[in-house]
């Protein structure tokens, strides 16, 4: 269990609180999502809870044990994959996973036994001779997923973990997320993407300007709005309205004039109500 208790990360030369006393308790084994736009602190939650950066205020707790840089057996049980790849173009998987294992001081056989396992539940078994630089986006990030799961984490971060990947490749790295958490890894995900949080997190925490605005389920958070939208189009803008049901959105379209659209509501549509912008910080 994940306990995030009134934190605070102060930037005095910036001026800014990047995170506003907010205060999240994930449980073992869930999948959560933190959603906001660029800016909102989501990067930032991420490094106080990978050791990387320092809290100016608050505590953070693994398993109700201090989490602190010098506690390497609770740092054990967290692995973070990054937004930016950060494996060597010149190494090969093979060597990727090698290194990793010896950085963590894991014997020979095990390095090997476990890196074969999880090359070939990611699909990469028969590339693991080529250099990093020869593999296709999709599979770089593969190997991140590969390299963190090495050490057998109990919690795993990820920060944007299919930016820029095409969406079949994005559906694989979910499949592959999905049978993680299924076989019990804690899994907190920061994503601009929608679908993603909609489609992998059991709760979701909307984020903004270093706050909690809203914490819940997808599907609370859509029902608390409205389960289907009215789009209309005018004076240059496209506006929103929310309804319980579909006969409710299709009376109020009858009275309408001009372009409209029905459609289910998203998450964006929630946060945009609460935050008043676009998770794509627009």
């Amino acid at each position: 269990m994940i306990e995030i208790k009134d934190i605070v990360k102060r930037y005095p030369k910036a001026k800014v609180n990047a995170l506003d006393h907010v205060d999240l308790t994930i449980e073992s084994g869930e999948f959560f999502g933190l959603l906001g736009p660029n800016g909102a602190g989501k990067t930032t939650l991420i490094n106080l809870l990978a050791t990387l950066l320092y809290p100016t205020e608050g505590s953070i707790y693994i398993d109700e044990e201090l989490l602190q840089r010098s506690r390497n057996d609770i740092k054990r049980k967290l692995s973070l994959i990054t937004q930016h790849n950060s494996l060597r173009n010149d190494m090969t998987l093979d060597e990727i996973m090698e290194l990793q294992g010896r950085l963590y001081y894991m014997k020979t056989p095990d390095i090997r036994a476990k890196s074969a396992e999880l090359l070939d539940f990611c699909g990469l078994t028969e590339h693991r001779k080529k250099t990093v630089r020869k593999l296709s986006g999709g599979m770089k990030r593969k190997l991140m997923l590969c390299r963190a799961l090495l050490t057998k984490p109990e919690i795993l971060y990820l920060d944007e973990p299919t930016v820029g990947l095409d969406p079949a490749s994005r559906r694989q790295i979910w499949d592959l997320l999905r049978s993680l958490n299924r076989d019990g890894l804690t899994i907190l995900l920061t994503t601009h993407y929608i679908d993603e949080a909609q489609s992998l997190c059991r709760n979701v925490a909307l984020m903004d300007k270093g706050k909690i605005a809203r914490l819940s389920t997808p599907e609370e958070l859509i029902r608390e709005l409205g389960a289907v939208a009215v789009d209309t189009f005018r004076d240059g803008r496209t506006e929103s309205a929310f309804f319980p049901d579909r006969e409710a959105a299709v009376r109020h379209a009858a009275g309408l004039t001009g372009h409209f659209s029905v459609r289910a509501t998203t998450l964006e549509d929630v946060f945009l109500s609460v935050a008043g912008r676009g998770l794509e910080g627009k």
